[in-house]
């Protein structure tokens, strides 16, 4: 979720990473931030805004609030803000957001290595972006920013080049790693039918979930 705003020839998207939890601290909140603010912003793309054509930029800050309260949460009316529990387990063992076009979430710490992509594929949901239909993108290039885990991709693209097509066994699927943000996913965002009042909009909207440990609940 994020803040966009019309500033000269930019449309700016501002968004807060705001996590908790254990296995929070400042630096994986900062390496988030950064994968975030660096993969978006990397396609240079531009959007047509009431007939004047803008840059798209991506502003996005951090901060890591251990002692955040759940009426925290629930209280946010900063449409900038999204926050995310990291715990080193998580049930169903993925990171997750909660619903497309939200500002809350879960991740599994083990999914935030540095260059995973995972910060920036669930940033992706955030903003009401969903998985592609398609999950063969074989002969296609590569990978856009959310294409999920399991997908079909050249070879070059897997966790195993040498694997199978579609043999997860043996690495035949998309390693996350080489997922983009491309221009045709800045596209999907539909920018351009924002609500803009004083340009100003909102992207995306309130999920406002507060997110217990998933290791102290049991399903």
């Amino acid at each position: 979720m994020g803040q966009a705003e019309i500033t000269g020839s930019q449309l700016v998207i501002f968004s807060r990473i705001i996590t908790y939890g254990h296995a929070a601290d400042a630096l994986i909140t900062e390496q988030m931030r950064e994968e975030i603010e660096t993969m978006w912003n990397e396609p240079a793309a531009t959007v047509s805004i009431k007939g004047k054509e803008v840059s798209v930029i991506f502003s996005i800050a951090c901060s890591f609030e251990p002692g955040i309260l759940p009426e925290d949460v629930f209280g946010n009316t900063d449409p900038r803000n999204n926050y995310f529990r990291i715990e080193e387990f998580a049930h169903g063992n993925i990171s997750f957001v909660d619903g497309l076009g939200c500002n809350t979430g879960y991740f599994k710490l083990e999914n935030l290595y540095k260059g995973s992509t995972t910060a920036a594929h669930e940033y992706g949901h955030t903003l009401g972006l969903g998985h592609p239909a398609d999950l063969d993108l074989r002969g296609k290039g590569i990978p856009g920013i959310m294409y999920p885990r399991g997908t079909l991709v050249d070879a070059q693209y897997q966790y195993n080049p040498d694997g199978r097509a579609g043999d997860s066994s043996n690495g035949g699927t998309m390693h996350p790693k080489h997922r983009r943000v491309l221009k045709s996913d800045i596209g999907l965002l539909k920018l351009h039918k924002l609500n803009f009042n004083n340009n100003k909009a909102v992207a995306g909207e309130f999920s406002s979930i507060w997110h217990p440990n998933h290791a102290d609940i049991s399903l």
